[in-house]
């Protein structure tokens, strides 16, 4: 792995356990660990107890649990991204398969070019 990736990898992992040191304070209990790809991620049950992984994005910096864009929050300011995954988390996960956030950069680069 380059150094490039070794330190995005990094700093995600650090805004994670952030997020993770503010949801544990308000009694939300997670589980951080890297997931089959490498990324790390956060594990957030709901309130029915089904977990669902908590990613950082990077390029937009964002945290995220989802495809739909109400599962996703900037990471920039740590407690009102806590509120929302918390509010997210109390109403319950969306039901089926957790959507994956998948942007080609060159593509809308190229668009606006």
């Amino acid at each position: 792995m380059n150094v490039i990736k070794i330190q995005q990898r990094a700093y995600q992992q650090q805004l994670l356990e952030e997020l993770r040191a503010e949801l544990k304070r308000r009694g939300i209990v997670t589980v951080l660990l890297v997931d089959q790809n490498g990324r790390p991620a956060l594990d957030v049950p709901d309130s029915r107890f089904r977990p669902r992984r908590v990613f950082v994005h990077l390029a937009f910096l964002w945290f995220y649990w989802g495809d739909q864009s109400d599962e996703r929050v900037s990471c920039l300011r740590l407690a009102p991204a806590a509120d929302r995954i918390e509010q997210a988390a109390q109403e319950g996960w969306r039901e089926g398969e957790q959507g994956e956030i998948g942007f080609d950069l060159d593509k809308v680069i190229g668009a606006h070019s």
